[in-house]
């Protein structure tokens, strides 16, 4: 490679790789908490999804809203929950204007425009967990699955009063998601010509830049085909609006929603009102049922009921298919009720499209739910893997910068850079399991809760670490309370659930069971790698504290 050709690619490394650093870092570390999204969800509530069936009682759930609402010509649809085990519930305003209530007319200042949240006076929005048989807002149904999950694609971001015409969080996460792909690429073409002689180099007793510099190039090669993925698969889910705008503006007249319906992520029925009575009660239960013996190897996604108890009336159901028996699939049933008649008919496991194959194949690829808790394992070392390539990076960076023939100004701002993102980045374990353990501690917990408690003490730890002006004692400090607060999450679990170890395992509870082993290894690696670097770890010339 010529002189040229490397410069341009070293530089557009480095530079990529160290302005989204930080921000690549967060996605990172909790989208590898994300694949245990549901295991996460269990453990808080202390309700295991494996050991405990869910009896989905969808006559209930309707009963319950018909005691406070009279349902008669109203839409409501379910969207559940991925394993089934809620559903987030979205009910109209009745079509029959006999029932809806009438939107208060506006008065004194602001004359003209509708009240925030008067369109909404006589419908619905809310969070329906089938085992609990209560609704509940999205607020206080929130839960660290959630949060980590969302975290990884910086949707907290979308609350700052930043208006740009589009959720800040998404955008930014789209740009981080471009320059990771520039830092990919460029990084293989930096080191391609010693593939071969360097991939299996890894020197793990030699001196601490030699370490770095090995895990950096090798885990990034062995993890290159992961990240590649996540860059692409990531990028199409976070900024597909920018994708999808031109094709509306080209072809549907600007009609965003027909774009969307096409794809398959929305359903548009339209039915109209004949005020004429059903006349016998409608049985959910016995619907969905039918179409779950039906297609027994798919689990619903989603429930659409539109003019209830009218003449009227349709339903429509969609289903995915199980991974392990079509990788690739969606089906989609509408019936009649006052016939019976089917309107639509798509089988989730025979009838896939060229739309369902694209559409599986990045959603499996990016959240790595074809193939089990193997799989899933498999996926979170990778993302920890590009954990440790990011932090080895920010450090080679700043090592190859820490020169005495460097001005004192560059060093000094090399070396507050690097102290502001490694305080950033290595504070986010001991800060997730503290959470987690406070979890449990706390009386209430709902988003406002957990936000506070992670946020706050992420910035309060950042801060601190930050201040040490050492990074090796920064290391030492956040491997010590990784410990400590690692092994703290199965002890909090076990005090005030009672399902220690033992217990969740015996009971067959083993996603509440795989949690409290995770944050175990967690705490015995981070002791290893306390001990290790103890006494070998140095502190770095300018402005370090001995």
């Amino acid at each position: 490679m010529d002189h040229r050709k490397y410069n341009i690619y070293f530089h557009t490394h480095t530079i990529s790789g160290i302005i989204i650093a930080s921000l690549l870092y967060v996605i990172f570390f909790a989208g590898s908490f994300s694949f245990f999204k549901d295991n996460i969800t269990a453990w808080q509530h202390g309700k295991s999804m494996v050991a405990d069936t869910v009896q989905t009682d969808y006559n209930y759930l309707l009963d319950s809203l018909s005691r406070q609402y009279n349902l008669v010509g109203r839409n409501i649809d379910l969207y559940y929950l991925k394993q089934g085990q809620g559903a987030y519930v979205n009910m109209s305003v009745s079509a029959d204007t006999t029932v809806s209530k009438p939107i208060a007319a506006q008065t004194g200042k602001g004359k003209g425009k509708r009240r925030r949240g008067a369109s909404a006076e006589d419908s619905a929005y809310f969070l329906y967990y089938f085992a609990d048989k209560r609704p509940t807002t999205y607020s206080e149904g929130y839960d660290m699955g959630e949060f980590l999950y969302r975290l990884h694609f910086l949707a907290q971001l979308n609350q700052l009063p930043i208006k740009i015409g589009t959720p800040f969080g998404y955008l930014l996460a789209g740009i981080v998601s471009f320059l990771f792909l520039f830092a990919l690429i460029t990084g293989v073409f930096l080191h391609w010509e010693k593939v071969k002689t360097n991939f299996f180099v890894f020197r793990p007793f030699s001196k601490w830049k030699t370490v770095w510099t090995d895990m950096h190039t090798a885990l990034g090669v062995i993890g290159f085909p992961f990240q590649f993925v996540f860059a692409v698969t990531g990028i199409i889910l976070i900024v597909n609006f920018v994708l999808i705008t031109p094709f509306s503006k080209l072809l549907y007249d600007g009609n965003e929603e027909a774009v969307y319906e096409e794809l398959l992520y929305n359903k548009n029925i339209q039915v109209d009102y004949r005020y004429s009575p059903l006349g016998e009660k409608f049985d959910l239960n016995a619907f969905v049922s039918k179409w779950e013996s039906e297609w027994n190897d798919a689990r619903v996604t989603r429930l659409y009921i539109r003019n209830f108890q009218d003449q009227s009336m349709q339903v429509g159901i969609e289903f995915k298919p199980v991974s392990q028996v079509a990788f690739a699939g969606s089906g989609y049933a509408l019936q009649e009720i006052a016939t019976g008649k089917v309107l639509a008919y798509k089988s989730p496991t025979k009838d896939g499209t060229y739309i369902d194959m694209v559409k599986s194949l990045i959603y499996h690829l990016h959240f790595g739910d074809f193939g089990g808790k193997p799989m899933q394992i498999i996926f979170f070392l990778l993302g920890l893997m590009g954990c440790l390539v990011i932090i080895s990076g920010i450090v080679i960076w700043l090592v190859a910068r820490d020169k005495n023939n460097v001005p004192a100004y560059k060093r000094k701002f090399n070396f507050w850079a690097s102290n502001f993102f490694l305080a950033g980045c290595l504070s986010m374990l001991p800060v997730t399991a503290f959470t987690f353990v406070m979890l449990k501690l706390l009386p209430v917990i709902n988003q406002s809760v957990i936000y506070n408690v992670f946020f706050y003490s992420w910035l309060i730890l950042g801060i601190y670490l930050m201040i040490l002006r050492n990074l090796a004692r920064m290391n030492r400090h956040v491997l010590i309370l990784s410990v400590l607060t690692c092994f703290a999450v199965p002890i909090a679990n076990g005090m005030t659930t009672k399902l220690w170890f033992w217990t969740s395992w015996q009971l067959g509870a083993t996603d509440i069971f795989f949690v409290d082993v995770l944050f175990t290894v967690l705490a015995i690696g981070c002791l290893y790698a306390f001990i290790r670097v103890r006494k070998q770890a140095k502190p770095f010339q300018l402005l370090a504290k001995t």
